[in-house]
Formats: C-alpha cells, sequence, structure tokens
C-alpha cells in the first residue's frame, strides 16, 4: 500500500484501510509500497514542517533485514555516513546516524516467516534525515540488498504491537508530546 488517498498507482491505497478518515487527512512521512510500519496521517497542516523541517532534528527508526550478514566496519560506515545517489544523479553523504545488528526482533513484535535460503541479519538503524529510499540506499552501497523495511518510531510515537491497516488515534497534545514537538500550538 501507498501512503497516499488518491494517485493513478496500481498500488495499493489508504482508502482501503477500514476507518473513517476526516476530510483533509494526509500522510506525514511517506512510505513506499514496499516498506511496512508506522505511517502518521493528521489532518494538521503544520506538522510536516514542524517535524521534518525543524531546527531540531527528528529520530525515525527502522528495522532493515538485509541479505547476508553485516560486520562490525560496515555498521560503522552507515553510523558515519555513506554515499548514496539521490534525485538529479547527485553523490550524497548521509549524516551519521545510529545502527546495530538485533537478534530478536520479537521485541519490535515482527515476525519473520520466510525461510531464507542464503544468510541474512536484522539491523536497527536510526535517521534524523530522509532522503528518498534512503535507508535502503544506504544498505546498497554498503553491498547488503534491503529484503525488508519496517519504520518502528518516529521520536517516541513507536508501531508497538499495532496490526498492519490499523488504525490508532492520539489526543493531539499527547501526539505532539511524543514526536517532540513544543511550538505546535
Amino acid at each position: 500500500m501507498v501512503s497516499q488517498f488518491i494517485g493513478n498507482e496500481k498500488a495499493r491505497l489508504l482508502t482501503e484501510v477500514d476507518f473513517d478518515f476526516p476530510e483533509g487527512t494526509h500522510a506525514i512521512g511517506r512510505l513506499d509500497s514496499a516498506s511496512e510500519g508506522l505511517l502518521l496521517l493528521t489532518t494538521n497542516k503544520k506538522v510536516t514542517k514542524l517535524l521534518f523541517k525543524s531546527k531540531v532534528p527528528h529520530k525515525r527508526r527502522y528495522l532493515v533485514k538485509v541479505r547476508y550478514n553485516v560486520s562490525e566496519e560496515t555498521l560503522e560506515q552507515i553510523r558515519t555516513g555513506v554515499t548514496i545517489h539521490i534525485h538529479g544523479g547527485v553523490d550524497w553523504k548521509t549524516s551519521p546516524c545510529e545502527a546495530e545488528l538485533v537478534e530478536d526482533i520479537s521485541i519490535y513484535n515482527v515476525v519473520d516467516e520466510k525461510h531464507e535460503y542464503s544468510p541474512y541479519c536484522w539491523l536497527l538503524i536510526t535517521l534524523t534525515e530522509g532522503k528518498y529510499h534512503q535507508v535502503r540506499k544506504m544498505v546498497f552501497a554498503m553491498k547488503h540488498r534491503c529484503k525488508r523495511l519496517i519504520r518502528v518510531s518516529i521520536e517516541d510515537l513507536e508501531l508497538e504491537d499495532l496490526p498492519a491497516g490499523a488504525v490508532k488515534e492520539f489526543e493531539e497534545e499527547d501526539f505532539f508530546r511524543l514526536l517532540k514537538i513544543d511550538n505546535w500550538k
């Protein structure tokens, strides 16, 4: 499913979610159709600017299944920044981030049901920037293929055990507190 309500793609849209969204609802921080996890929806037009264009960077955490085992050296390179290609064929060095191996993905309420014939591992990558397909491009630049990408949190707002396609509503004050946005009023 793509994170939009209308579109000409053949992908599933948010209109297929069984929820009566208020008029003017839009996604903040999109996910592509190959990604899964936490998606923020709001009717407040200021949220995107306050969250992603503010002077204070906001953390987004991703659980990433990659082909092959990842070495400590590769993790360190991801942490310090890797060069990826962005829009227009420009090379971009990513900002420093957090990256670690995850031994037990069940703590994120994720089940890895597919049997893999080649080695793989899970990473937890925390970013404060968000270029188009950045996480996928980062692991690819390090010679690993992203097999699954799940956004598990944005700041203190966490996916927890929310099932795919489910909606959880928040009071506006709690929503902004969990996202660590102070100047929302």
